[in-house]
């Protein structure tokens, strides 16, 4: 029995997966490498850099749809990565807490 990663096909079908994905998979690594560095540079640790880095990439990668959706290129993801991770978490909750709380209407109690 042969395993997959000998046969020929298996790595013609994993090159044309990578280069249909490298928009998103350069975004969310520039992302992540900038919250990571952000986080460093002031002072975090090394676990709050991997976290903070994890959620960037994540954000990033949801961003990815909505450039869709709005007929962005795909390689808009970068830019809009690389401004994420220099943001952060905690920025752009706030700007997302203020854009709900202005967007959205209150319940009054």
């Amino acid at each position: 029995m042969t395993m997959p990663e000998k046969t020929p096909e298996f790595w013609v079908l994993a090159l044309a997966w990578l280069s249909q994905h490298v928009p998103t998979l350069y975004a969310a690594g520039l992302s992540a490498l900038m919250a990571g560095v952000r986080i460093i540079y002031g002072g975090g640790t090394r676990r709050q850099a991997v976290l903070e880095a994890a959620i960037c990439t994540l954000i990033t990668i949801g961003l990815i749809p909505v450039l869709e959706y709005f007929g962005l290129p795909q390689n808009f993801a970068t830019a809009a990565g690389v401004f994420i991770g220099f943001l952060g978490v905690k920025k752009l909750a706030d700007l997302a807490d203020r854009f709900a709380d202005f967007k959205l209407p209150r319940r009054s109690d």
